[in-house]
């Protein structure tokens, strides 16, 4: 017996390929991916799936596709079986018990004076545990509170504190620009952001303007950032010394998207920098410093 579980791990870890189907349980949630046991599922098909939390209802999102062992965590876990009307039902009953249990929730913390701000609500697919996410600007003892609620739900009850970035996706809202907030809409997740993009794009480090609803620094500073990178690699540095067919200058001013550099030449200092195309100069130096230190050498 034991022989035979080895050599089927054996044959896990030497697999090539992988088929999957991608599988999310929240309207903007992370895509998890599953072993379709060999059946054949199109986007939007309903499934049930056992996952750390138990059995839960999903939604296809990516039908059947081969991936390779560095785009799966193994071991992948078998869908369960396909939805039935049934199952579809179950999960709409458990929305709408999750949906009253917003009410008693906050009435609850009122009693116990807990500074706590209800964020949504889950009931798993197998009624074995109702969760409720929330925000608070401290730590919070809710022990007393949870035991409360258990003694009205009559279930396994689980209290999580998210983030300020996690209250804005579950919630939604308008961003600046007038559009629903990019990850209530379609980010299944967050990805890093730093206040080095907004620089390297030319944006105001004001952190007003550059900041979401949530506070943290907007999720689309991420967007243009790979190409921006690539931009200002190829596009001379400001105060680079450089060679133009007018003769050598010093880059007061770029533009990476657009390609052009504006220099300061040294012939006409008093004279407005010249706009040249990045094609037509030739960097000599990073910087004025550099270069007279070269020229003092080569004396």
């Amino acid at each position: 017996m034991e022989n035979n579980i080895n050599n089927e791990n054996a044959i896990t870890e030497t697999l090539d390929s992988y088929e999957i189907i991608g599988v999310r349980f929240k309207e903007v949630g992370k895509i998890y991916y599953f072993d379709p046991a060999g059946l054949k599922f199109s986007v939007g098909d309903k499934v049930i799936v056992e996952t750390s939390r138990g059995v839960e209802y999903g939604n296809v999102l990516v039908s059947n596709k081969t991936v390779g062992p560095e785009d799966v965590v193994l071991p992948l876990k078998k869908v369960v079986r396909r939805a039935t009307k049934e199952d579809a039902q179950r999960y709409e009953e458990n929305e709408k018990v999750a949906e009253g249990a917003k009410s008693i929730f906050r009435e609850k913390c009122a009693e116990h004076k807990l500074e706590m701000d209800l964020v949504d609500v889950e009931m798993t697919f197998d009624n074995s545990k109702l969760l409720f996410y929330f925000t608070s600007e401290g730590r919070v003892d809710f022990r007393e509170f949870v035991k409360d609620l258990a003694a009205v739900f009559k279930t396994r009850i689980e209290l999580r504190q998210i983030g300020v970035r996690d209250e804005a996706k579950q919630m939604g809202g308008l961003g600046i620009c007038g559009r629903d907030f990019c990850c209530h809409s379609f980010l299944s997740d967050f990805d890093q952001v730093s206040i080095k993009m907004a620089k390297e794009q030319g944006l105001s480090l004001n952190s007003a303007k550059i900041s979401g609803t949530c506070g943290r620094l907007m999720c689309c500073l991420r967007y243009e950032n790979d190409v921006y990178e690539e931009e200002i690699k190829k596009t001379p540095k400001v105060g680079a010394v450089v060679s133009t067919p007018s003769g050598k200058g010093v880059v007061v001013d770029s533009n990476p998207l657009a390609g052009i550099i504006k220099v300061s030449l040294d012939q006409n200092r008093d004279a407005s920098p010249v706009q040249f195309i990045r094609e037509q100069v030739k960097v000599l130096a990073n910087k004025k410093g550099e270069q007279q230190a070269e020229e003092e050498v080569n004396l």
